[in-house]
């Protein structure tokens, strides 16, 4: 399904849903009272954004080491991105197939049979006010249900569920938010105000480890898009320039993109640009190297895997990209990305580890908020168009000079 159309249905079925259940559940406590429980068998509820699963993981290995046993449920076509760190592992994954209305229908109903199965006592929500998830949550079985709460906001209603509600800060990075959530399910029900000293300094995102036989896979393909590749002759600079459908906004202008690529291949002789992407994202990678037209700029998209990725990384110098999932995927490696922001900020959503964004910060940046569903009406990006050529080109010029001016003074 598109994402607009999940966003109405989530709105208009969600919201008297929510309330119904409300109602009904409010009737059933009143004559059988909910056991008390402590948080054993935890379920995390992150739905629709792969680089969240990235952001979260922090929070994950925190209440992993209090000796809970975590769980998550994702959409089918996110699942990738919990095998990067491995935290919870594949058999405690549930994935959902947002298809179609059945499929999305026939795998809820089964999720439900898995979680009396697994015994789970706590959710914790991890999507921004999503009346899917609420619904997932509260009809799990989990006595303990963690999530995001308006507190005394307006709008965002979903059902009030939640035994350990949360305020979410929109002034703290997303993983700060993230680790306040998942410390208040061991604390006091009912307190929306996690009275906590949270420094980011303390966030820190695990390294995948690089498998050796994927590593030389990745630099088999790479002598494919470039038969006079080695690693001693070239440095590789990953270039993005594509961003999910949830907010194509994002998309820093393709031609601008091109002409970075252009004016680096023509200043640094070692540089090999390689254009990623997925399978359906080839084509318009594609047209971006013809605009290029250098030998030195090839087409990856859908040439690796998503288990390539780490690999793949490992082996590359920089990495140039639109605010979208690698940037996160790659934070869990040592490599230097630089990520182009516009209708959302890098003060809430920037990828942990070796990241610098690009942002130019308009009055009406970030329009994406958790108020109003990270959808905006805006199809003017003026807060990417502010954003020049040479902004990028003297953004990422001390990175690449670095290197020359190391094998200068060797």
């Amino acid at each position: 399904m598109k994402v607009d159309t999940m966003r109405v249905i989530d709105h208009y079925v969600g919201v008297p849903l929510c309330f119904l259940l409300k109602l009904l559940f409010k009737v059933k406590e009143l004559i059988f009272r909910p056991k008390e429980k402590q948080p054993e068998n935890v379920l995390f509820i992150e739905l629709s954004e792969m680089g969240s699963a990235i952001l979260a993981d922090p929070a994950m290995r925190w209440l992993k080491d209090q000796g809970k046993t975590l769980h998550f449920v994702i959409f089918k076509k996110n699942a990738a991105s919990l095998k990067l760190l491995s935290t919870i592992p594949a058999e405690q994954i549930f994935t959902i197939r947002p298809d179609s209305l059945f499929t999305l229908a026939f795998d809820s109903l089964h999720f439900l049979v898995w979680c009396r199965q697994r015994k789970i006592d706590t959710t914790i929500d991890l999507e921004l006010f999503s009346r899917f998830t609420a619904l997932l949550s509260r009809l799990s079985g989990a006595v303990n249900r963690t999530g995001y709460h308006g507190v005394h906001e307006e709008g965002l209603y979903r059902g009030n569920f939640l035994t350990h509600p949360v305020m979410y800060n929109p002034h703290h990075h997303i993983s700060l938010n993230f680790m306040a959530l998942v410390q208040a399910c061991l604390g006091e029900k009912g307190q929306p105000y996690q009275r906590k000293l949270l420094d980011q300094n303390d966030i820190e995102l695990a390294r995948a480890e690089v498998d050796e036989p994927l590593k030389q896979s990745v630099l088999s393909k790479l002598v494919d898009l470039k038969p006079d590749f080695s690693t001693d002759t070239f440095r590789i600079m990953l270039v993005n320039p594509n961003a999910s459908d949830l907010l194509p906004q994002r998309r820093w202008m393709r031609e601008r993109y091109a002409s970075v690529i252009s004016r680096v291949l023509n200043d640094y002789q070692d540089i090999l640009v390689v254009i990623t992407g997925a399978p359906a994202e080839k084509s318009g990678a594609e047209e971006l190297k013809q605009m290029v037209g250098h030998e030195r700029c090839v087409n990856s998209a859908g040439v690796f895997t998503f288990a390539e990725l780490v690999p793949l990384y490992s082996v590359s110098y920089l990495m140039l990209s639109n605010d979208s999932g690698p940037p996160h995927f790659a934070s869990v490696t040592d490599l230097k990305t630089f990520v182009i922001f516009g209708p959302e900020t890098p003060k809430l959503y920037g990828a942990l580890g070796n990241s610098t964004p690009i942002y130019a910060g308009l009055a009406c940046s970030p329009c994406v908020s958790a108020g109003n569903h990270r959808k905006t009406t805006c199809f003017d990006n003026q807060c990417l168009k502010a954003i020049s050529v040479d902004d990028v080109i003297n953004t990422l010029k001390p990175t690449l000079d670095a290197h020359i001016i190391t094998q200068q003074k060797a």
